[in-house]
């Protein structure tokens, strides 16, 4: 059962906000910071990066791979991003809006993330995310 649920993360990276936007659109960047926490890794990712291309990245952590796919719906560099999101833990096509807006010197990201099946789905991904934009700030 779908519900309205949503989350929301913000993280400073002290990045320009081109750079930051740039980041999640590269398959070598999504490898290095599209980690959730200790443990976890990116086995693979590509991306198609124009409104309706796609996106694969392959997840790892101690239980295994884990798949992850959608499709951009929106690429407006350098301010937003946003897509669809799906794995076998969200509900389909929940969808992601990324901001970067310039704040002293840097970035502040902003990830929305909307539409969960449940609760525990909503606080998994809100870990999952907030980690993600932890390792993100760290790597750039």
């Amino acid at each position: 059962m779908m519900t309205d649920l949503s989350l929301k993360v913000t993280q400073f990276v002290n990045a320009a906000p081109e750079r930051v936007f740039d980041a999640w659109l590269n398959p070598d960047m999504i490898r290095k910071f599209m980690l959730t926490g200790p443990g976890t890794g990116v086995a693979s990712a590509s991306t198609d990066p124009r409104v309706g291309g796609r996106y694969d990245i392959v997840m790892t952590n101690e239980m295994g791979e884990i798949p992850h796919w959608g499709e951009y719906r929106e690429i407006s560099r350098p301010s937003k991003l946003v897509f669809t999101w799906n794995s076998p833990h969200a509900a389909p096509d929940s969808l992601v809006t990324l901001t970067f807006d310039a704040k002293d010197g840097g970035t502040q990201v902003t990830l929305v993330h909307e539409t969960f099946p449940s609760e525990g789905s909503r606080d998994g991904h809100e870990k999952g995310w907030t980690g993600i934009l932890a390792t993100l700030a760290d790597t750039l």
